[in-house]
Formats: C-alpha cells, structure tokens, sequence
C-alpha cells in the first residue's frame, strides 16, 4: 500500500508556524501528525507544480502580500525557499500554476485583483506581468465591491478563468505572453457569490461552489469561445437546515462521476452524483467532517480517501471513499493542523 505526502496552508494569526506537512498510511488508514515545512505569515492557499518540483504559496509578509515558490526535496518532503514576489496590501486567497511552469496566478479577495508572474527558468516568481482590477458590486452586505476568490487555467491552459464573489461573475482571460485580456464573462445569480470553480474531467461541464447562497452552479463550458452556459443550481445544505452557513471549496473525482463540497457552518461535506448524459448533479448524502468550519478538503491521489481541513477546530478529518457509490466513511479525527485552510498533495 502506498503513503502519499501532502501539505497544509493555514492561517499563522494564533498557533501555526506557517506550511506543514503530513502523510497518509493507505495501508493503515492513517495520517501523521502534521509537521512544520516552512515558516511564513499565512499561507492560506497551497498549489503544487505537476513534476511535483515546486510548492507556491500565498504569503503575508508584514503589510505585503503576495506569492512564494519553494522547492520540494524528492525524499524528505521539504521545503526550500527560492523567492517571493510581494507589494503593499493584503495577501492573496488563491494561487495556481500551470502545467507547463510558465506562470502562477494570484487571486486577491480584498482587492479584487488577478496577477499573473511569469516563472524564471529555476521556476522562481519574476516580476508580474499583468494585473486586472474587477469591477462592480452585488446585492450581499459582503458584495460592496470585487472580490476575486480564484484564479487557475481551463483544463487545455488555453484560457485563465477568474470567479469573483464580489461580482457575481466568472470571467475568463487570453493570457498573452503573460498579459491577460478579457475574453469572456458570465454573471450568476446576484447575491450568490461564487467562490470556486472545477472542471469535469471528460465532458465539458464546470462546477461552481457559491459562498454565499451555498449551492453549486452547474455549468456548460465552451472552450472554443472560454464561455459558459448555466444547466443547474442545487443546494449544498439538507433542505431542514435554516442555520448559516457559507460554501468551502469543490472538487470533481478524476472519473468525473462525484462532485464533493464542504459547507462552512454546517460543518459538512456534501456528496453530488454526476448524470453522465446531462452533467447535472444528484444529492447523495451529508456527512459530518467532525470539526468547525471546514474550509478546504481534498482527495488523496488513489482518490479511495479524502481529507477535510477544519479551520477553527484546527484539525484534519480523514474519510475512506467508497468509489463505486460516493459515500464517504469516518476513519480518523482531531489529527492537530492549527488554523488549516488548505490541503494539497503531491502527484502520483
């Protein structure tokens, strides 16, 4: 049975020292005790190179904020510091790296900005080469301006797409010699406030988790133009809860036949079956993720275990994945992560 390496990002406000890192026994159906790896100010939000050569990281260094790259040692699992690009202002929420290692892209929620750096050679962050400010506002308290959550790359890395809590829309980019150019924007239900976005693995559907209504927007993507057209939208929480709650993260199982959530509040992870004919999801179960406000989880890459990272518990929770019907199994909880937000693991 194969152990697997991965990373947490986490808020450094209290206990935490910065990024851990911890393995799962799929064996014996364990995690390790997570361990420092890097100390830095809240990296939040983690994302890894495919070669698995390189971890960046959103940093808050003092009253700047920015990006991290680390190199990843092969055997131990650490983490080597290469370089950081920061400028005055808070820290972003998400970052992402293409397949190719030409660019890492930032998403800033309080400025409502997307960067993109070009990588130098050492896969080191060079100077930004583009930055767009969004514009516009929603009908939510929190929608008072642009407020960018997510920046990665369609899944043929020929566009960029950015979704906007603040704005209501997912917006889609050109990136040209690192300059991104507009190429598309869809506008979602006002007060929704998407959060995140996956793809299907297959066919050409997106899933978006909203924060603020809680549900997931179903999608049909067009990658030819980088537009999308809206099929369905279902709520993450079980139809008898009237307590608050705000969405988490999404992610999509590599057969394309689950769609996972997490809900902030409700403290769950929600199970979605996928319609292999019209993309539309189905609701399979809640499961409780054993923890307070679990704002990010991830499948191991077996994808027969996922791991939530609950932020103000400042635990892990791991769950066995029963692949043929999406269910999801309590093995371990309370594993220390302090202020957990992100969980991310190397490429098998």
């Amino acid at each position: 049975m194969a152990t697997y390496r991965g990373y947490i990002g986490t808020y450094t406000k209290a206990d935490s020292e910065g990024i851990y890192t911890f393995e799962l026994d799929t064996g014996k159906k364990e995690l390790s005790t997570p361990k420092p790896a890097a100390k830095l100010g809240s990296p939040t939000y983690l994302n890894l190179a495919k070669d698995n050569k390189m971890l960046y990281a959103v940093i808050n260094d003092g009253s700047q904020g920015g990006v991290a790259a680390y190199q990843i040692d092969e055997k131990t699992g650490d983490l080597h510091f290469i370089n950081k690009q920061t400028a005055e202002g808070p820290s972003p929420c998400h970052v992402s790296v293409d397949n190719e290692n030409r660019y890492v892209l930032s998403a800033n929620y309080h400025s409502g900005t997307i960067i993109s750096y070009p990588l130098h050679e050492n896969r080191g962050l060079n100077a930004p080469a583009s930055e767009v400010h969004h514009k516009g506002s929603g009908p939510h308290e929190r929608q008072e301006k642009a407020h960018t959550h997510y920046s990665g790359f369609t899944p043929d890395e020929n566009y960029a797409v950015a979704v906007d809590l603040g704005t209501d829309r997912i917006i889609t980019y050109q990136l040209n010699e690192g300059k991104l150019e507009e190429v598309n924007s869809h506008a979602v239900a006002p007060g929704s406030g998407p959060r995140h976005i996956e793809f299907h693995p297959k066919e050409k559907y997106a899933y978006v988790m909203t924060e603020l209504s809680n549900e997931v927007i179903v999608l049909e993507y067009n990658d030819g133009l980088g537009e999308f057209r809206e099929i369905q939208v279902i709520s993450a929480l079980p139809e008898d809860f009237d307590g608050a709650s705000q969405g988490g993260a999404i992610h999509v199982t590599r057969d394309g036949k689950f769609v996972y959530v997490s809900n902030r509040g409700h403290d769950s992870i929600a199970v979605f079956a996928v319609n292999e004919y019209s993309g539309e999801l189905s609701l399979v179960e809640h499961v409780s993720t054993e923890g307070e406000w679990p704002r990010d989880f991830m499948l191991d890459p077996s994808e027969r275990f996922l791991i939530a990272a609950n932020q103000e518990t400042g635990t892990l929770t791991l769950f066995e994945r029963n692949e043929s019907t999406g269910t999801l199994t309590l093995l371990q909880s309370e594993v220390p992560a302090p202020e957990a937000v992100c969980v991310k693991f190397l490429n098998h």
